[in-house]
């Protein structure tokens, strides 16, 4: 496979949302699954996040066990994955946790819409960029290129766009969710998979893989891409 193994780490409410109608990142892991989500990204070769999660959330996309990055570190890889940021126009502040946390290296995919002095900003905070002719970040290109780095096995982040986009374009592997027991409503509120979505004939299946009940009333749950 020229592309490295690929899953969607995420967490929903009952009703299948990924934020709130704000958009400003509302808390829906419990702290057992933000345990689980560390453990998933310790044992990735890379991190990635689309756009608006990269430019509005600002993640660090770190291990935070101190643990697990010895882990790592002893299997003779770095203390935390490769953070890969995905965005049509990369306008990220020179001190963004996403660049400045870690160590880490940093990889972002954008295109020629961001300036030459954003792109020249961000290779000196030491950041590793790819511009992609054209209005979109080329999603296969990328995925071969993240492979030649090195990234075997991928974790996504989100958010919503992103999921679905690489969804569609049969980049994705799995998909491990913890759903929440709570209701967040709206109308606009992200989803698992947003963008525009696909007519009833064209959905794509899944394969429930594990389910597991939390004590907190949450459930895990793993599913994956029977054609991938």
């Amino acid at each position: 496979m020229d592309r490295p193994y690929t899953f969607i780490n995420v967490a929903v409410t009952a009703d299948g949302k990924i934020d709130t109608f704000e958009r400003k990142g509302a808390a829906i892991s419990s702290p057992r699954d933000k345990e689980r989500t560390d453990r998933l990204r310790a044992a990735s070769d890379g991190v990635l996040v689309g756009g608006h999660t990269l430019l509005v959330e600002d993640p660090k996309l770190t291990v935070k066990s101190e643990a697990l990055r010895a882990e790592r570190v002893a299997r003779g890889a770095t203390p935390n994955p490769i953070k890969v940021g995905v965005a049509t126009v990369a306008n990220l502040e020179p001190h963004s946790k996403f660049l400045t946390s870690g160590p880490a290296r940093v990889v972002i995919f954008t295109t020629p819409q961001t300036s030459r002095d954003n792109l020249e900003v961000l290779r000196q905070r030491g950041a590793e960029l790819f511009v992609h002719d054209g209005p979109k970040v080329d999603l296969h290109k990328m995925m071969r290129t993240l492979k030649e780095l090195g990234v075997d096995k991928l974790m996504v982040e989100g958010g919503g766009t992103m999921n679905f986009e690489l969804i569609r374009s049969g980049l994705v592997d799995e998909i491990t969710v913890f759903l929440a027991p709570m209701i967040f409503g709206g109308a606009s509120s992200p989803t698992l998979a947003d963008g525009p979505g696909l007519t009833r004939e064209a959905a794509l299946p899944l394969r429930l893989i594990d389910a597991e009940k939390s004590e907190d009333g949450g459930v895990f749950i793993r599913y994956k891409f029977d054609s991938r």
